[in-house]
């Protein structure tokens, strides 16, 4: 009875914790980005809390507040200028709907002379001109949405640092794993993590600065918001920075500029996306080894769950799955595979 009993409080406690943890998982996910990226900002300077704490003697707490600070002036305001400038670049765009909808006219008619398509024809124009306000709107809430999970990340780190080692010991303890599994998944983590964390800005960057080069050699118009462009569209899986060059090249094509559209198609095609797979390759063998199918099904996968976080937390998530299921393998395959036959 009491064997019963104990297995009834048991599966009743697991049943409550799931119940509340998926309540609160719910109501937490507009914040999710700011809890991962806390997370991320943790592993990345979790030596340098515990080098303060253990090796200098300074109290955690203040050893949390300097490294938080070190995190805004490292991370944030950097992060932030590019903002601004992305905003100084955009600030003399008119918010009329006629000073989008008379370009997209113009390249409507320079189509339909050159191939007999109207791109604009049917409700196909003012479905654009009422998708407009729609688009700001979503512009809105998505950028006061970044402000407030920027607060959440700066918030959480600080007791994230402030736990440190109890909070990791805690984590490790309810691990269903052995002490040799539970070791490789601290290792996988801590390897995507870093490497995603440190790879995908370094990629980015480069990029942007690659193709701001193209840009200015083939002379396509406002180079700085095309190179901002670039380096956003590098974590978009499959098809990358093409979304930015390949419009530009068609862009003077339909201008009859076709130098330049071949330009910079060969440009991009050549030096751009080969430097993507360069570089992402350097990456991989210096920082993590991880197969590129993996990098990218990851992305496709974490995208629509975490949100831009996606990009780090979903290659973790895929490979943490292949991790999982070769340890099954090991744990419970192998080992019954090699009983021996009645």
């Amino acid at each position: 009875m009491s064997n019963a009993k104990e297995k009834y409080w048991k599966y009743s406690l697991v049943i409550i914790i799931l119940t509340m943890g998926i309540v609160i998982f719910r109501q937490i996910t507009p914040f999710l980005g700011g809890l991962l990226g806390a997370l991320t900002i943790y592993i990345l300077v979790r030596k340098q809390m515990f080098y303060l704490v253990a090796k200098r003697k300074i109290k955690r707490s203040v050893s949390a507040l300097l490294i938080t600070g070190e995190t805004i002036l490292v991370f944030l305001l950097p992060f932030t200028l590019v903002v601004w400038l992305l905003v100084d670049q955009l600030r003399d765009i008119n918010v009329d709907p006629q000073t989008f909808v008379a370009p997209m006219q113009e390249m409507a008619t320079i189509i339909k002379a050159k191939t007999g398509y109207n791109l604009l024809g049917g409700d196909a124009l003012s479905f654009i001109v009422s998708s407009l306000p729609r688009i700001g709107q979503a512009v809105m809430s998505g950028i006061s949405s970044f402000v407030v999970n920027l607060c959440v990340m700066v918030f959480v780190l600080y007791f994230m640092l402030v736990g440190g080692q109890k909070m990791e010991n805690y984590i490790r303890a309810i691990l269903p794993f052995n002490e040799a599994n539970t070791k490789d998944v601290v290792r996988e983590i801590n390897m995507i993590i870093r490497s995603n964390a440190i790879g995908i800005p370094l990629l980015a960057i480069i990029q942007g600065g690659v193709a701001m080069i193209g840009y200015l050699i083939f002379g396509a118009p406002n180079i700085w918001l095309l190179g901002f462009l670039t380096c956003f569209a590098t974590v978009i899986p499959m098809v990358g920075t093409a979304l930015v060059w390949v419009p530009v090249a068609t862009y003077f094509a339909l201008s009859g500029e076709w130098f330049n559209a071949i330009g910079i198609l060969a440009y991009g095609g050549l030096i751009i996306s080969q430097l993507d797979n360069l570089i992402r390759f350097i990456l991989q063998k210096k920082m993590a080894d991880i197969h590129p199918l993996i990098t990218i099904f990851g992305v496709v996968v974490g995208l629509p769950v975490f949100g831009f976080m996606g990009v780090i937390f979903g290659p973790l998530l895929l490979s943490m799955f292949c991790l999982l299921v070769n340890m099954y393998k090991k744990e419970y395959l192998d080992s019954r595979n090699e009983l021996p036959s009645r």
